[in-house]
């Protein structure tokens, strides 16, 4: 029991000092703190100068809901409870397999780090990728995901910012799903994660921009605008009633897996989802929601 109670303290005591290390620009390629902020600047302007709906304010309806949600999400999640629990349910998976005399290690096909660094990233990249894409659909598809994922379809009006309004519940989902194929992979270099991590936060807010672009020909591999808009559509044909376009940076799945849908330019569409009127408008009651009564 010492042993989780001293993992629980060292994960509060380790991140808040990389927290503190971030904002005092102490930190090289693992500064999320400021690489978010910058990202955000710079797709934010994109929006000022080329807006795809031309009459959506520079300050749209929940900005700062969604700002809010961005650095909670982002930074303050993993404070009061992300990493402590992550690290604590690592080391009983560990542990549960060291009863059965097994490790992570066995579950391990290759190290990654043996690879030359053009060959890792892309290869951590499509398999994360792969698997996020896969958990998103798993979001639409089981009405106890969806109650979570709901936080996220609750926006309105889209920006950058929208990004990443999601539930706390949802980090978890995603990290389970990714715990096994990153065992397989074997270790990686925070470098690594912090490249392809500022990757998928520029396409992932370019998603969510009010700006008019689909990338030309390579709309067949990244995810944009212009499809990600249908993955917040409110109305949808009943045969794709679990949700359309789930790619999360490449829209590569969705055309393979034929969950891809654009019927025309989605520009003036309404997003959300059936009943989203009632749905609540504060951080905490929208935290709350899939815990409460539901009518």
């Amino acid at each position: 029991m010492n042993k989780y109670i001293n993992l629980i303290k060292n994960s509060y005591s380790d991140y808040w000092n990389y927290l503190k290390n971030s904002v005092l620009m102490e930190l090289n390629w693992e500064n999320y703190f400021y690489g978010l902020i910058i990202i955000s600047l710079a797709v934010w302007s994109l929006e000022i100068l080329f807006p795809w709906r031309k009459n959506q304010s520079i300050i749209r309806k929940d900005f700062w809901l969604d700002t809010f949600y961005m650095f909670f999400n982002f930074f303050l999640l993993n404070l009061i409870i992300l990493i402590a629990l992550s690290n604590s349910a690592a080391e009983i998976f560990n542990d549960i397999l060291r009863v059965v005399g097994l490790s992570i290690a066995n579950f391990q096909l290759f190290d990654i780090n043996e690879f030359p660094l053009a060959i890792r990233l892309f290869v951590f990249f499509i398999i994360i990728d792969f698997v996020q894409w896969f958990t998103h659909t798993l979001l639409h598809k089981y009405e106890f995901l969806w109650s979570f994922h709901k936080v996220h379809h609750s926006v309105k009006e889209m920006g950058f910012a929208a990004h990443l309004r999601y539930h706390w519940m949802e980090p978890i989902v995603y990290n389970s799903m990714k715990y096994i194929p990153l065992a397989i992979m074997g270790g990686f270099t925070a470098q690594d994660v912090a490249l392809v991590h500022f990757f998928n936060i520029a396409i992932g807010h370019l998603n969510h921009a009010n700006i008019n672009w689909d990338y030309g020909f390579l709309k067949y591999i990244l995810n944009n605008p212009k499809m990600h808009i249908w993955h917040h559509a409110k109305e949808l044909p009943k045969e794709r009633k679990n949700g359309v376009n789930f790619g999360i940076t490449l829209s590569i799945w969705d055309y393979l897996f034929k969950t891809n849908y654009i019927p025309h330019s989605g520009r003036d569409i309404e997003i959300g989802f059936k009943g989203d009127e009632n749905f609540p408008k504060n951080f905490l009651k929208q935290e709350l929601y899939p815990f409460g009564k539901k009518d």
